[in-house]
């Protein structure tokens, strides 16, 4: 399998990155999959080499397999589209992001405390109507 990098200067972020992040998975997948291999194996494959070798050498293999997708031109064009389109976002300073998250801390607060009292509405008024046991009318 020839590894041949289609249009190499485009897209060069958008394909690292998804090579990277899926390495990252994969990688994550080889030692749980190791520990559980290891778990499996009987006693004549029971040698570490084993029980991690195999998991190790199929994450490489996905690995390659993911770079050679990303250098396919179907896919390649979608990267390095997905990356002009990233580059005309217009992104919000720091300034704005922290502003914006007071304002959805505050307002989840606001909420909760909200909830909360209507919550103990309807718990009082089922109790005094005998709906729910506590108190009230009906006990």
């Amino acid at each position: 399998m020839k590894l041949k990098i289609y249009k190499p200067g485009q897209g060069k972020y958008t394909r690292m990155g998804t090579i990277i992040g899926v390495a990252l998975i994969v990688c994550a997948g080889t030692y749980k999959g190791s520990l559980q291999f290891e778990a499996m194996t009987s006693d004549l494959f029971s040698s570490p080499a084993f029980a991690f070798g195999v998991p190790t050498a199929i994450a490489a293999l996905l690995v390659l397999v993911t770079a050679w997708i990303v250098n396919r031109v179907k896919a390649a064009d979608f990267l390095i589209a997905t990356e002009g389109e990233m580059k005309k976002v217009s992104w919000s300073s720091r300034r704005e992001v922290t502003g914006s998250t007071k304002v959805v801390i505050v307002t989840t607060f606001i909420m909760a405390g909200i909830l909360f009292a209507v919550d103990l509405l309807l718990v009082v008024l089922f109790q005094w109507f005998g709906i729910m046991p506590g108190g009230g009318s009906g006990s």
